[in-house]
């Protein structure tokens, strides 16, 4: 068991969480029980989740979708029953949005990379004035096909599409979890070979046809299973806290 404000402490620090400009309200959201011991984690701040993790004994919930999204502008509705439960239950809620994508070791899109066999080389995906994801490179090229297959075994997915667009000869990778097709422009720019997201949009589509950019969509919830999954064993072996994991999968 351990306090609380040390898990915070560690992972405001750990995550830089107030150093991302962000519409999620990142860090801990909602307040419960003083001593921690175990902690949840999953994608999504939604009822489902929450019930599972009360379920499971969970003091502390640890998600990258929060509730917080700006700020609260009335407590009724889907708002007023989910932070109704939460507080019932005295479960604590921690939120890390971009500081998850971002992070080096533990972020959704450094850990998509390796997934590959790839390290983060150049930061990319600029957004809100910070990159938020990577460009790194095959030492030789590797075909479209077998990219897209290793995803699907590694993530665990059916919901992988590969969009021919440029080059079926992969060497050069950008990333960006979740929702990316922002970043497209700046993939075409610097002419990577592939670009891998979460969620490829319609507009999205036209975009990269035009510009030659061959795209994977690997699904939004996936891409953005890992960073999570990554901060598990981090915070098991620092406290000696029990931690789980809580699949709820949408198919997007």
């Amino acid at each position: 068991m351990v306090e609380r404000e040390k898990v915070v402490a560690f992972l405001d620090e750990y995550l830089s969480i107030n150093s991302f400009p962000d519409k999620s309200r990142n860090g801990l959201q909602v307040e419960g029980k003083e001593e921690v011991e175990k902690i949840a984690f999953a994608v999504d701040a939604c009822m489902d989740t929450f019930v599972k993790a009360r379920a499971l004994g969970a003091d502390m919930l640890i998600v990258h979708h929060g509730l917080i999204w700006g700020g609260i502008e009335y407590v009724r509705g889907l708002v007023q029953k989910r932070l109704k439960f939460l507080l019932e239950n005295e479960m604590n809620l921690y939120a890390a949005h971009l500081p998850l994508d971002v992070h080096l070791e533990v972020g959704n899109n450094a850990q998509l990379l390796k997934l590959l066999g790839l390290e983060p080389e150049e930061p990319f995906g600029e957004y809100n004035g910070i990159s938020i994801g990577y460009i790194s490179e095959f030492e030789e090229p590797k075909p479209l096909p077998l990219v897209a297959q290793i995803l699907v075994e590694k993530l665990k997915t059916e919901y992988v599409k590969a969009y021919e667009f440029g080059v079926d000869e992969i060497k050069s990778v950008a990333v960006v979890s979740g929702r990316g097709g922002f970043a497209i422009p700046e993939a075409i720019e610097r002419g990577v070979d592939l670009f891998i997201t979460g969620e490829f949009l319609h507009d999205d589509y036209h975009a990269a046809k035009e510009g030659r950019l061959t795209v994977i969509a690997a699904g939004h919830y996936a891409t953005e299973t890992l960073g999570v999954k990554a901060l598990m064993p981090i915070l098991r072996e620092k406290f000696g806290v029990k931690t789980a994991y809580i699949d709820n999968p949408t198919g997007l």
